[in-house]
């Protein structure tokens, strides 16, 4: 609907024999829902057989009581989906269930594996056979048929060959697994729900659920959930990890402000870069709104360091999604106006500081700065919570390429001009990394600075896979997949 920064998706994972896994998975994608929102699946084991039903949309229209009910279990994954590999089609919709030598798996998957072409061409040649065109079928299928003689080996064998991002939870018939790639790049987090476990992207799935927070999976850690308990390894080996590299943009924009990250919740997180953009880009102005709902807490930070009041200016409809519009021109082209309503009576004669977390192609900011002009705004001034998007991203963000990117090809000056705006200031780099209290070291700035944690391609098409290799749905050797709508 807006073109802004779309991020691949939110995994979830419970084991606990005296729960509905089915129905506490379904919340818990609840709570994940803005990773994602254009289709979500969960699978379940009974402790024999998996079963599993994925669809396109949001997950309160997929999972309605009948499905939940044919969801049986002790042990359950689930994912919530936006792509950035592969089409945004039903059978692309995750978990994925395949088949192998040691059992069914089912893969969950947040992150992008940069080598999934080369990786699928290597099993194709050695007589795999593809249903997808996403990188989580890549990833399935590397573990389903890693020689090992336990998952932790099969484990081994798919992190030493996959380059990328990636925290899954990944479900056999005994056990929930979660893992993150050596350097740390997409959240995963453990927590304890009554006599068992769960495993999520952010820790707000947990508060929902009443689950204690224990603790963030480390960077190149298998955290396993079965009968007896919970288990970690690190199948890499520990010594010689790679630098952690959690991604910045999740501290900017996608993760939830009552989230946490590396312990520090990130509504006070944003009000520090809002205050610190206050202090880097000081203007005369009458009011500090902010674009909800992610800029909102750096807003507030703003006010509060400025000495400006703040303001709600825009309504935000949190009920109009991308599904709803997407065949419509007309609605497509008034996407904005679908989503925000200014406050005239509030914004009239007012000089403003609009304070939002990125720009990225520069087709949205326009159109909210006209908005705030219809309103009655006579000054717009324009602060970014974040430093100029220049770099593509090969981690799961949906910005893949330079052209596609505004900071990449024009100057500050020009993106002002480009937005209408009558200033225009971004966060340095530092300044974000220091409102985290983190250390660069620490962090992943790759979109920001150029300086990927890892081998990445000149560029990367969202398609890739489509071409390759592949057979019908109707073939798929897989227990109780739930056909689609």
């Amino acid at each position: 609907m807006i073109p802004s920064l779309r991020e691949k998706c939110g995994v979830f994972g419970v084991y606990a024999p005296g729960e509905d896994v089915a129905r506490v998975t379904f919340f818990g994608l609840f709570s994940l829902q803005h990773r994602g929102q254009e289709s979500a699946g969960i699978a379940t084991s009974d402790g024999q057989r998996l079963h599993i039903y994925a669809d396109m949309g949001l997950v309160t229209q997929i999972f309605r009581e009948d499905v939940l009910e044919g969801l049986p279990g002790i042990a359950a994954i689930g994912h919530t989906r936006y792509s950035t590999t592969g089409s945004s089609v039903v059978g692309n919709a995750q978990p994925i269930l395949v088949q192998g030598p040691a059992g069914p798996v089912a893969v969950a998957h947040n992150g992008n594996i940069v080598n999934a072409e080369m990786l699928r061409a290597d099993l194709v040649e050695q007589g795999v056979e593809f249903t997808r065109s996403s990188d989580t079928e890549v990833i399935a299928q590397l573990l389903a048929t890693a020689t090992g003689v336990d998952w932790e080996g099969r484990f081994r064998v798919m992190m030493r060959r996959a380059n990328g991002a990636y925290s899954l939870t990944v479900l056999t018939a005994d056990a929930v697994y979660g893992v993150r790639d050596p350097n740390g790049i997409r959240p995963l987090c453990i927590g304890r729900l009554n006599g068992g476990y769960v495993i999520a992207s952010e820790s707000c799935a947990l508060d929902h659920l009443g689950a204690e927070l224990l603790r963030e999976v480390e960077p190149g850690e298998l955290v396993r959930l079965d009968a007896s308990g919970l288990h970690t390894s690190f199948p890499l080996g520990e010594a010689n990890r790679p630098r952690r590299a959690l991604c910045l943009l999740e501290y900017i924009y996608f993760a939830r402000p009552d989230s946490r990250l590396d312990g520090e919740l990130l509504h006070p997180v944003r009000m520090r870069m809002g205050a610190r953009l206050a202090r880097e880009h000081p203007v005369e102005a009458d009011l500090v709104i902010g674009v909800p709902d992610s800029a909102t807490a750096a807003a507030l930070g703003y006010a509060a360091e400025s000495g400006i009041p703040y303001g709600e200016g825009l309504m935000k409809n949190r009920y109009v999604g991308r599904t709803f519009i997407q065949h419509d021109q007309r609605l497509r082209e008034q996407g904005v106006q679908l989503k925000f309503n200014p406050l005239r009576e509030v914004l009239e004669g007012k000089r403003l500081v609009v304070v939002d977390d990125s720009i990225v192609r520069g087709t949205t900011t326009p159109r909210v700065v006209a908005m705030l002009r219809r309103a009655g705004a006579s000054e717009v001034h324009m602060r970014i919570t974040s430093p100029p998007i220049m770099h593509p991203c090969f981690y799961g963000v949906d910005m893949a390429t330079r052209g596609e990117l505004i900071a990449a090809n024009q100057s500050v000056e020009e993106i002002r001009r480009h937005v209408g705006a009558d200033s225009l200031g971004y966060l340095s780099l530092e300044g974000t990394i220091g409102a985290t209290r983190s250390t660069d070291g620490a962090l992943c700035t790759a979109c920001f600075s150029g300086r990927y944690p890892s081998e990445v391609p000149l560029e990367l098409d969202k398609l890739v896979l489509e071409a390759s290799p592949r057979r019908d749905r109707h073939d798929l050797p897989l227990v109780a997949l739930r056909p689609a709508r």
